[in-house]
């Protein structure tokens, strides 16, 4: 009877070292792929626009740090949903703002949970992004002055994913400008893992099972490659010709993948971050926005 006691206090002991071991691991996998949240350095007074600071509601009960501005004067405006990429926050996305104002539109700009002024949450994610965005997207159609059947989103990186993402189950969305989105999640991580210099196998392996786990959703369903052919309203992709985060391969993928989806590819020279050359294109953006938001 000590023997048999003894063996399964030996057991129980083993198993509490690997479980222990094993949080330790999944601990420094979140840590790893937490996004740094960065605060604002400016806001849109600082452009001489009007603006309104909101908080809007989200999933999980945490809410959302947000920019309104508004057409002044109309009753009806189009309007743009801003979302920023991974570690990035709605300050990043600024130099859009006056163009786009200019143009007609008016604006959301976003903070997504774990970034910017927003709500911390358990982690960040790419569906966790399009749940914000949703949510964002929610509360604009109910503000006065916001035609709510011309609402588009425009995204960034892994924003850009999001947006995508979030178009193909919200048919009310009217069109989706993607910025920068790499084609599929898997892709991305396994530039991470070569960047950390951790071996596909059997690391990388555990990890992305572990992160899809994680997250709720396996990659392949979630990837813009996937998204985009379910989305039934203009898209316009744009991609920087010198981008090393994301290859601009991965944008041609993504088009290729288009189905039936009225989508437009235009490729600016640029990195992944700098919004410097895109302004030079500003005009073929809001063209494309104007389009596809004209009054139906």
């Amino acid at each position: 009877m000590a023997t048999t006691t003894g063996y399964f206090a030996a057991f129980a002991a083993g198993a509490a070292v690997l479980a222990g071991g094993r949080a330790a691991v999944h601990w420094g996998i979140r840590k790893g792929l937490a996004a740094p949240r960065v605060p604002h350095d400016t806001d849109p007074a600082a452009l001489g626009l009007g603006f309104d600071t909101v908080r809007i509601a989200t999933a999980n009960g945490k809410t959302l740090h947000a920019w309104f501005i508004p057409v002044p004067g109309n009753s009806a405006a189009p309007a743009v949903v801003v979302l920023h990429g991974w570690g990035g926050n709605a300050a990043l996305m600024l130099p859009l703002a006056r163009p786009l104002h200019e143009a007609g539109f008016a604006m959301l700009f976003v903070d997504a949970r774990c970034h910017g002024a927003s709500d911390e949450d358990s982690f960040a994610s790419l569906p966790r992004f399009a749940e914000d965005v949703e949510h964002a997207f929610a509360w604009l159609a109910t503000r006065s002055g916001v035609d709510p059947r011309r609402i588009a989103l425009l995204g960034h990186s892994v924003g850009a994913g999001a947006v995508l993402l979030a178009a193909s189950r919200m048919p009310q969305v009217a069109a989706v400008v993607s910025v920068a989105a790499f084609s599929h999640p898997a892709a991305m991580m396994r530039r991470w893992l070569a960047a950390k210099r951790l071996p596909e196998r059997p690391v990388g392996r555990y990890i992305l099972d572990y992160v899809q786990r994680t997250i709720g959703h396996r990659f392949d369903d979630i990837a813009p490659v996937a998204t985009v052919s379910r989305i039934r309203r203009p898209v316009l992709l744009v991609h920087g010709e010198d981008d090393e985060v994301v290859p601009i391969d991965e944008a041609h993928q993504i088009f290729a993948a288009r189905g039936d989806t009225p989508v437009e590819l235009m490729t600016v020279s640029g990195d992944h971050e700098s919004f410097a050359d895109l302004e030079h294109h500003l005009g073929s953006l809001t063209d494309f926005l104007r389009r596809a938001l004209a009054p139906r």
